[in-house]
């Protein structure tokens, strides 16, 4: 059964939990650096709605404490890469498109990915699909 919006006893709606990924929460040390100042946002935030009694703020800073306290949990810091023929996480790699466009990516954990900022996460397709990949190989 899914659950959007939930009213509690005294009429407050409850947020869902934020969906959190099946796939290996892998992250680069600034990855963890970002998950950690989330954290530490979320239980200000927290701590915040519970001084003034605000149930709402209570209800979305609950939601974002607890998602960020899984992926804290379950984060694991990858090593830098240290061989650069072959893409693997952490890499920063240039493609070149069809239409003679050339952008550059670097591939971080889920949780930092930010495509406009030059960012993609580990388990997006166009990450998949250049991992194992050389200079020169056609994607």
């Amino acid at each position: 059964m899914s659950r959007a919006f939930v009213k509690d006893a005294d009429g407050i709606d409850e947020l869902p939990d934020r969906p959190i990924s099946d796939q290996p929460n892998e992250v680069t040390r600034e990855g963890l650096q970002q998950i950690e100042a989330a954290l530490a946002t979320a239980q200000d935030a927290y701590a915040g709605a519970q001084a003034t009694g605000d149930r709402e703020g209570l209800s979305g800073a609950g939601r974002d404490l607890r998602y960020w306290t899984a992926r804290r949990s379950t984060a694991v810091v990858a090593p830098e890469p240290e061989d650069n023929s072959i893409v693997r996480f952490g890499h920063t790699v240039t493609i070149a498109r069809d239409d003679g466009r050339e952008q550059t990516f670097r591939i971080v954990g889920q949780d930092e990915a930010d495509p406009a900022h030059g960012t993609i996460s580990h388990v997006s397709p166009l990450a998949r699909a250049l991992f194992g990949k050389g200079t020169g190989d056609v994607v």
